[in-house]
C-alpha cells in the first residue's frame, strides 16, 4: 500500500470502477435498446453451455433494480480495493470473476446465475478478512467500514429468499477469503516507532533524558538565556541659524 495515495482519476482508483459500472449500464441499456436478452449468457450449473456465464454473468442483469443495487456497491469497494491494494486489485477482480463463477456453477441449483452480485461479495469478503489479518489500523478500519455498510450482505449467502443466486453469494464470499489468505504477503505491515524496534535502547533514547525515573520533567536551571537588548537610536537635530 502506498504512503501517498489520493482518490484522483491519473491512478485508476476512481477511473477503472468507473469504467467498470459503466459497461454494466451499457450492457443493460443494450438489452433494452435492441430487445435483446442476454440471460442465457449467465451461469448454468453443471452444463457445458453455462460455463460461459463464469466470464458473462458478472455484466448481466435482469431488470433495472437489479442493475441499481449493484452498481453503488461494486463501485465504493472496487474504488477501496484499488485505492488500499492497488498492487493486486487486477488480479483480485479477474481471478475473482473466474474463481466465484465456477464455485457457482460446482454449486448452483439448475438455473441461470447472472449478475455483479458474486463479484460485489469477493470484494466484500476480501476487504474484510483482509484487514483483519493485516492488523493494521487503516485497514482494519476500512474492515469497520465494510461491516458497518454492508454486514447485512452476509445473510443472502443463505438460502432465505426465492429468486436469488445465495449460491454466487456464498461463492463470492468464500473466494474473498481465500484471496485473503492467498495474499497475506501484499498486507501493509504496521509502522513501528523507535521504542517499538528490536535494538531499541532507553539509554540513547534523547527525549527519556528530559524525565527522572519517576517520570518527572526535568528542568534544566543552568540553562542561561541571554536576552537580546533593543537598539535605541539617537537622533541629533541641528539648530538652524
Amino acid at each position: 500500500m502506498k504512503k501517498k495515495e489520493h482518490f484522483t482519476f491519473s491512478n485508476g482508483v476512481i477511473v477503472y470502477p468507473l469504467l467498470f459500472v459503466l459497461l454494466i449500464w451499457i450492457v443493460f441499456w443494450y438489452e433494452i435498446r435492441f430487445g435483446e436478452n442476454f440471460t442465457g449468457f449467465g451461469i448454468y450449473p453443471q452444463k457445458i453451455k453455462g460455463l460461459i456465464g463464469i466470464i458473462c454473468s458478472p455484466f448481466i442483469h435482469g431488470d433495472i433494480k437489479h442493475l441499481y443495487h449493484n452498481t453503488i456497491p461494486l463501485f465504493i469497494l472496487s474504488a477501496a480495493l484499488f485505492y488500499f491494494y492497488r498492487p493486486i486489485a487486477w488480479k483480485i477482480l479477474v481471478f475473482g470473476i473466474l474463481l466465484s463463477g465456477i464455485l457457482t456453477w460446482l454449486i448452483g441449483r439448475p438455473a441461470y446465475h447472472i449478475g455483479a452480485s458474486g463479484l460485489i461479495y469477493v470484494l466484500f469478503s476480501f476487504t474484510f478478512f483482509k484487514g483483519i489479518f493485516a492488523k493494521h489500523y487503516r485497514l482494519i478500519a476500512l474492515s469497520l467500514l465494510v461491516i458497518f455498510l454492508y454486514g447485512s450482505l452476509v445473510m443472502y449467502a443463505l438460502p432465505i429468499k426465492d429468486g436469488i443466486s445465495w449460491e454466487g453469494h456464498l461463492a463470492g464470499l468464500i473466494t474473498g477469503l481465500i484471496f485473503a489468505l492467498i495474499f497475506r504477503r501484499e498486507i501493509a505491515k504496521p509502522k513501528k516507532y523507535v521504542w517499538e524496534r528490536e535494538d531499541y535502547n532507553e539509554d540513547d533514547d534523547e527525549f527519556l533524558k528530559h524525565f527522572d525515573e519517576e517520570g518527572n520533567f526535568i528542568e534544566h536551571k543552568n540553562v542561561e538565556i541571554e536576552e537580546e537588548k533593543p537598539e535605541i537610536k539617537y537622533t541629533i537635530k541641528k539648530d538652524k541659524d
